[in-house]
C-alpha cells in the first residue's frame, strides 16, 4: 500500500478559466491562527446556523466559519476538511490544534457543518471559546433538510460539474458526500432524526452548563447578547438567511456558473473541435439560456 498523501497537500491553484464564480483561492496550509476562537456552534445545520452567523459578524466576531466558507467562498478548504474527515472516520492521517489552526485562524467564530462532526475535537482545540447550540423541532429540521442540504448531497448535477473538472465543484462535491454518508450513517431519511437526538445529547454531556446556550433563532438577541456578554443591538431585527425556499435554485445557479467554467475551459484547452462541442453541448443544453447557448455554439463551430 501506498503512502497516504494527505489531501490538504493535493491543493491545485484556480484556473483562470473561471469567469463565471468568484470564489477566493487561499492554501489554508500556509495560514495560521490570527484572531482567538470565542465561540463555537455547535448546532447541526439548518437550526438556523446561516443566520446566527450573520448575527455573530454583526457582533463583531469576524469571521464565523460556515459551510458556505468552503461550499462557494474559498472551496480550496474542503481539502483540508477531507483531511479532518478522513482522519476521524477512517482513521488514516492526523488532524490536530495546528491544522485547525490553518484551517479556521482568521475565525472568531465556528458553526454548520461539517464542523458539527468534531464537536470532542474543537472543544479540545478550544477550551476557552463557548459554545452555542442552535435548535428546532427534530421533525420540522428533517423536512427541511430533506428538501435542501440531502438534496444537495445526492443530486446528480452537482457531481456531474465535479465530474467534468469544475474547480470548485471537484473540491466541494466529494467533501460533502463523504461527510453526508459518515454522519448520518449512509441514509439521511432513515437516520436523520436518531442523529439529530444523540448529537444534542452528546454535545450536552461534554460541556459544563454554565458554559452552554441551547438557542432558537427564532427568540431574537436578547438570549445570544446575554450569554456572549454583548449589547443588544437597538432597533435592529433578528437576521434570516439560508431560507429552504431559495436553497435549491441557488444551488442549481451555481451549477450553471460552473458548468460554464467548464465550457471555457474546452473551450480554451480542449482538444478537437468536434469534441469541444460534444462536450459542451452534453454540459449546456440542459442549463444554459437558450441564447446563450446558441451563441456559444456559434464559436465553437467557427473556432
Amino acid at each position: 500500500m501506498g503512502t497516504h498523501v494527505p489531501y490538504r497537500y493535493r491543493y491545485t491553484p484556480k484556473p483562470m478559466t473561471d469567469l463565471f464564480t468568484h470564489d477566493t483561492d487561499i492554501d489554508r496550509t500556509k495560514c495560521r491562527r490570527t484572531v482567538p476562537m470565542r465561540v463555537l456552534c455547535l448546532g447541526l445545520g439548518r437550526t438556523g446556523t446561516a443566520s446566527l452567523r450573520t448575527a455573530l459578524k454583526r457582533l463583531g466576531y469576524s469571521d464565523c466559519y460556515h459551510m458556505m466558507s468552503a461550499s462557494v467562498e474559498n472551496p480550496p478548504d474542503c481539502l483540508m476538511w477531507m483531511d479532518a474527515l478522513t482522519a476521524k472516520y477512517d482513521g488514516v492521517g492526523t488532524f490536530g490544534r495546528e491544522q485547525w489552526d490553518q484551517l479556521l485562524g482568521h475565525c472568531q467564530a465556528v458553526c454548520d457543518w461539517p464542523a458539527i462532526a468534531f464537536c470532542k475535537e474543537l472543544i479540545e482545540a478550544y477550551p476557552d471559546a463557548k459554545i452555542i447550540m442552535t435548535t428546532r423541532d427534530v421533525d420540522s429540521w428533517h423536512a427541511s433538510t430533506m428538501k435542501t442540504v440531502n438534496w444537495r448531497a445526492t443530486e446528480p448535477e452537482l457531481k456531474t460539474v465535479a465530474k467534468w473538472g469544475d474547480w470548485g465543484a471537484s473540491l466541494y462535491q466529494p467533501m460533502l458526500s463523504k461527510f453526508w454518508t459518515n454522519f448520518f450513517r449512509g441514509d439521511f431519511e432513515k437516520h436523520g432524526k436518531e442523529v439529530f437526538k444523540q448529537h444534542y445529547e452528546d454535545v450536552q454531556k461534554m460541556v459544563p452548563p454554565e458554559n452552554l446556550l441551547m438557542y432558537r433563532v427564532g427568540s431574537g438577541w436578547e438570549p445570544l447578547c446575554e450569554f456572549l456578554g454583548e449589547p443588544v443591538p437597538h432597533n435592529e431585527a433578528f437576521p434570516r438567511t439560508n431560507d429552504t425556499d431559495g436553497f435549491v435554485d441557488r444551488c442549481r445557479t451555481r451549477n450553471r456558473m460552473q458548468m460554464y467554467n467548464v465550457l471555457v475551459r474546452y473551450l480554451v484547452y480542449g482538444g478537437t473541435v468536434a469534441a469541444t462541442f460534444l462536450s459542451a453541448s452534453t454540459l449546456m443544453t440542459r442549463y444554459a439560456p437558450h441564447t446563450l447557448l446558441t451563441s456559444l455554439e456559434r464559436s465553437v463551430m467557427s473556432a
